[in-house]
């Protein structure tokens, strides 16, 4: 009966050694996005859903955020694992130019994903030709410590505006939408790929048109700013915009902490890319998205396990 007794327990307790084996396995993590009309919200739910389904034990969970400022901010205080952020927000942070007072730097980069383009959205009709009409106007001009709002004041530098030159509300893309439709400002911005579901839902109701940034005040812009790139909103993106819109861009990249396991960030990497066709099905972004450029346009480093991956298919010495 002893010897019954000790076999039994045996037993359980390799069972109960495999079971926590396996639990050992399961790997939690949280993706903060941005807000809900927004693109990193989506997309980042859209690549959660393919590494939970193609890597046994994860459980990654996209979180509606204040975006790129708030989201490096929780990576650095190890709130969250993972975050979504434009390109020029991360370099400020690095060096501690900008909103950031100190260098936070408890991050890695894990991949580019695509360029997030500035888009400036007014009324069709409206006599704002130019950003430098915007003077003495309303303007929604991203949230609080956002990239967005970053863009909007470095936009507003190269024209030669004051920050008393413009009535700046802080509002998320969500909120500037809606005041937009209610007549509460006469312009916003926002900073994200394209189409963008706010500046869709505006369009559905009003006429709209996205300011031009000519090619002489992109040039000045790249030249002070380098993180950003010439780029352009093409025709039909949103209802009635019948014509190609120049602007500039910035890059959307994923980063984790820098305490990640390699061999997380090495099969996040690596599912990502593996599973491109499912991600542009998922979202439209996910079509842009290339090994090739994933791994430029950032002034970070990136993660070991992220690099190991970029090694194996040749995009990195």
């Amino acid at each position: 009966m002893k010897r019954l007794i000790s076999i039994c327990a045996a037993v359980l307790f390799v069972i109960g050694a495999g079971a926590a084996g396996a639990a050992a396995e399961n790997v939690n993590l949280i993706l903060a996005t941005g807000g809900t009309a927004g693109t990193y919200y989506p997309f980042g739910g859209a690549m959660a859903k393919i590494w939970n389904s193609k890597i046994p034990g994860m459980n990654a969970v996209a979180q509606t955020t204040g975006a790129s400022g708030e989201n490096i901010r929780l990576i650095n205080k190890k709130e969250v694992e993972l975050a979504l952020v434009q390109s020029d927000t991360l370099d400020q942070a690095w060096n501690a130019t900008e909103a950031f007072k100190e260098p936070l730097q408890a991050m890695n980069a894990i991949a580019v994903l695509y360029p997030e383009i500035i888009q400036v959205v007014v009324g069709a009709d409206s006599g704002i030709k130019t950003f430098a009409d915007l003077k003495g106007k309303k303007v929604g001009v991203g949230a609080p410590g956002s990239g967005t709002e970053a863009n909007f004041r470095q936009l507003m530098d190269i024209y030669g505006l004051k920050k008393e030159d413009i009535n700046a509300q802080y509002l998320s893309f969500a909120e500037s939408a809606e005041a937009y439709k209610d007549k509460h400002i006469d312009a916003f911005i926002v900073t994200a790929g394209i189409p963008n579901a706010g500046i869709m839902d505006v369009s559905t109701q009003n006429a709209i048109r996205i300011l031009d940034i000519p090619a002489d005040m992109a040039s000045k812009a790249i030249a002070k700013y380098p993180f950003l790139a010439v780029a352009k909103v093409p025709a039909n993106t949103y209802k009635g915009q019948t014509e190609d819109a120049a602007t500039v861009a910035v890059n959307a990249v994923l980063i984790s902490g820098n305490e990640m396991n390699a061999d997380v960030a090495y099969n996040l990497t690596k599912t990502l890319f593996e599973n491109q066709a499912e991600l542009a099905s998922a979202h439209a972004k996910g079509n842009e998205l290339s090994g090739a450029y994933a791994v430029q346009g950032v002034s970070i480093p990136f993660h070991p396990g992220a690099i190991k991956y970029y090694k194996e298919k040749k995009l990195m010495e």
